[in-house]
């Protein structure tokens, strides 16, 4: 298997070069030069697989389809060391909630930092620590996140050998116990800088500085963010997991509803769909900033300005520029780098905009990939997390109330509707008050988290600022 940039440029790279290299060369993110495809008597294979060895067998038996320069018992032994139910807190790792006949919730909140980002970042930070010892080399990590990322990069990557970490997040823009999470950490090798803007800054600064070739190459400078290809490898496992859970065999369809802002969550569906997995519907599910949803009716891609993009309470998603969206243009346009690289960097550079609406190629983003969309606002919001509360007893997070108040409009009958969890409820303790009067509860081990000394450094968005703190750093 080889990768490509979704801008053009087709210099065939193995798995382990671009775990190391975050963005291509001209500015594109990687995907696999095709994608494997799993035929009927492979999903009941898989099944049979997930069904008597769990989820890290599942894990291992989809990543070797695009992992080919680890060897294999080398590959399994890193599932195995991630996927674990000390780790996740359940042999199922993924179980499905039902919350009425056909109409599931997919836990993927019960990692170190109860947030789906661990599902992914516990192999990551597994795959930069085997492929750096087997390199003898050392990875300076720079990422951006809008409230969970961040956490799960830092729990993941803690005190692993030649790892250091450095996450750019909007100041003050995080809710208090997402905050609490990054900053408290004494790490040495974990450093928080806290960006005076939105997310979007934070996200501009990272991609300007693994831009500037030079400098990557000389700090050997990587990411976690979804832009790196692994992590978004690791998050279509979740999709076989759901689906085999939802269904008895492997001629039924499943739909998936899927909180998004970056658009990595639901790229691993598409992935997933595109390797045959009986997918019917990806609908992704926005807030108050939806410019995804606003794509996927009209055609039109607009960027927001940091003034524009609003804070909500579901502030995980308060992003106005999705990074992984080129993937599924790419996709979109027939695997088209020219064109790609026309919408991506020079129209949105131009004009913070692109329109598709008129291309033909823009009704097939339904017709032959499955993507609807809805939005959520804070009254939705709130209204949700009561609603499931007092009817099923159960207490959901923010964002999955997003999910959960967009996929009920696309609900078909017979067809299971998996909209997956994106954290607990604690994340975001003021709206769960605000809604239900009550408390969320609070895992003991987080118990005062608030209250740690903190160690983060606010600066202004300003790349060249970042890049002499990550150099100061890494003397």
């Amino acid at each position: 298997m080889n990768y490509l940039s979704t801008r053009g440029d087709a210099t065939p790279r193995k798995f382990c070069d671009i775990l190391l290299e975050g963005l291509a060369p001209d500015g594109g993110l990687y995907l696999p030069d095709h994608y494997p495809q799993i035929d009927r008597a492979r999903l009941a294979e898989l099944r049979r697989v997930y069904r008597e060895q769990g989820y890290a067998a599942l894990a291992f038996e989809i990543l070797s389809l695009y992992i080919d320069d680890i060897p294999p018992a080398d590959l399994r032994r890193l599932c195995e060391k991630t996927y674990t139910p000390e780790v996740f807190g359940t042999r199922e790792i993924v179980p499905l909630k039902p919350l009425q006949d056909g109409f599931y919730l997919e836990a993927l909140s019960n990692g170190p930092t109860l947030a789906f980002k661990d599902m992914a970042m516990q192999l990551l930070g597994n795959l930069f620590e085997y492929e750096l010892a087997r390199r003898g080399e050392q990875l300076n990590i720079l990422g951006a996140t809008s409230g969970d990322t961040g956490s799960a990069a830092e729990y993941a990557m803690r005190g692993k050998q030649g790892i250091r970490v450095f996450m750019l997040s909007p100041h003050g823009r995080m809710s208090a116990f997402q905050q609490a999470q990054m900053f408290s950490l004494q790490d040495t090798n974990i450093h928080n800088i806290a960006i005076e803007g939105v997310f979007d800054d934070c996200q501009d600064i990272v991609k300007a500085v693994s831009n500037d070739l030079a400098f990557k190459r000389r700090y050997k400078i990587g990411t976690v963010n979804s832009i790196n290809w692994a992590r978004l490898l690791a998050q279509v496992v979740y999709y076989f997991a759901g689906y085999f859970q939802a269904t008895r065999n492997d001629s039924e369809q499943v739909d998936f509803t899927v909180p998004s802002g970056n658009f990595g969550n639901i790229c691993a569906g598409h992935v997933a769909r595109q390797m045959g997995l009986p997918i019917g519907q990806l609908v992704v599910a926005t807030n108050e900033n939806d410019v995804l949803d606003e794509f996927f009716r009209t055609g039109v891609y607009r960027v927001r300005g940091s003034a524009d993009t609003h804070e909500t309470s579901s502030p995980s998603m308060d992003i106005s520029k999705a990074s992984n969206f080129e993937r599924f243009v790419f996709d979109l346009l027939g695997r088209d780098g020219a064109r790609t690289r026309a919408l991506f960097h020079d129209a949105l550079l131009a004009s913070g905009r692109f329109d598709l609406g008129a291309d033909p190629a823009f009704a097939e983003a339904r017709s032959r990939y499955g993507f609807v969309s809805g939005k959520s606002t804070h009254a939705d919001r709130l209204a949700t997390i009561r609603e499931l509360f007092q009817q099923h007893g159960v207490m959901i997070d923010t964002h999955t109330a997003d999910g959960v108040k967009v996929a009920r409009p696309h609900v078909r009958a017979g067809v299971p509707m998996i909209v997956l969890e994106t954290a607990l409820p604690i994340k975001f303790a003021a709206t769960i008050r605000e809604a239900l009067g009550r408390d969320p509860e609070r895992p003991a081990r987080f118990n005062g988290i608030e209250q740690l000394p903190r160690r983060v450094q606010v600066m202004p968005a300003d790349a060249a600022g970042v890049k002499a703190f990550v150099a100061e750093n890494c003397e």
